[in-house]
């Protein structure tokens, strides 16, 4: 399975934001610029990171984007089951149906795949996946990284 990039990108701003030090809130333009991400596409993954609870955002002044929870309570297959406008590995209906549909095992096959594959990812949670800050932080040049 191959993630889309709308998945991608959220999953990138979510380990971007677990980089932050407690309560530093960050802004799309400055994870757009470490990323080299649309700003306009990043918008819309965070105010849908946003309408899913898995980060807060504060408009004003001071506002700014930051985690709504703990990296650890944060898991991989949930956030990629979320932002995933389909999880079937094949379409056999669309766009119009397959002639061998009714004898076919392949949807099956697939369907026990994606069952393995997320088995992988519901092991995992943002936490795990930022286990090394230092490098991570020096590779999207963070100031602090050296």
């Amino acid at each position: 399975m191959q993630l889309t990039r709308y998945t991608d990108y959220g999953l990138r701003v979510l380990i971007f934001l677990s980089l932050q030090e407690e309560g530093r809130r960050s802004n799309v333009s400055e994870i757009a610029a470490h990323f080299a991400i649309p700003r306009n596409h990043l918008v819309k993954i965070v105010h849908r990171l946003g309408q899913l609870g898995y980060v807060q955002t504060i408009r004003g002044k001071n506002g700014g984007i930051l985690l709504a929870t703990s990296a650890d309570s944060i898991g991989i297959g949930d956030v990629v089951r979320d932002l995933e406008s389909t999880l079937e590995a094949v379409a056999c209906e669309l766009p119009s149906p397959c002639p061998i549909l009714p004898a076919c095992l392949l949807r099956g096959v697939l369907a026990k795949g994606m069952k393995s594959f997320f088995a992988v990812l519901d092991e995992v949670t943002l936490a795990d996946l930022v286990r090394r800050p230092k490098q991570l932080k020096g590779l999207l040049q963070y100031p602090d990284a050296h």
